[in-house]
C-alpha cells in the first residue's frame, strides 16, 4: 500500500488524534497527517498542502463539514480528493446531503479501526 497524505478536519483535537490512530491501526501507511479545526481552516491548508484523503466531521464552528465539502467541490485541484465524513448524526439527512455534495463515504462515531478500514480503503481504491 502506498503512502497516504491525510487531512483530518474536526473541532476536537482529541477526535483528530483518534481518527489518525484509527487510520494507522486500519493499516494505512500515512506519510503525513495535517489537521484543521474547521472547514475554513482546512481550505486554507489545502492551498499549500497536497493530500490523498480528507476525513471531516460534519458539526463544526466557523464552517461545518457540509459547507466544506461543497467548497472542495468548487475547486478544480481539490474535487478529486476523496472526502469521508465522520459524524455522530443520528439523522440520515446530513449523511445523504454530504454524499450528494460529493463526499465519497461516511463513518459514524464511535468507530473501530475495522470500520475505518471498511469505509476508507474503497474510496482510496485499495
Amino acid at each position: 500500500m502506498s503512502q497516504i497524505r491525510a487531512l483530518i478536519v474536526d473541532d476536537s483535537s482529541v477526535m483528530r488524534k483518534i481518527v489518525e490512530r484509527s487510520l494507522r491501526q486500519a493499516g494505512l501507511d500515512l506519510s503525513s497527517v495535517i489537521e484543521a479545526g474547521n472547514g475554513a481552516e482546512a481550505l486554507g491548508l489545502l492551498d499549500t498542502n497536497l493530500v490523498d484523503l480528507i476525513l471531516s466531521d460534519i458539526n463544526m464552528p466557523v464552517m461545518d463539514g457540509l459547507e466544506f465539502v461543497r467548497q472542495v467541490q468548487t475547486v478544480e485541484k481539490l474535487r478529486n480528493i476523496p472526502v469521508v465524513m465522520i459524524t455522530t448524526e443520528g439523522s440520515e439527512s446530513n449523511v445523504v446531503q454530504a454524499l450528494s455534495l460529493g463526499a465519497k463515504g461516511y463513518i459514524r462515531k464511535p468507530f473501530t479501526p475495522d470500520q475505518v478500514k471498511e469505509h476508507v480503503l474503497p474510496v482510496l481504491g485499495l
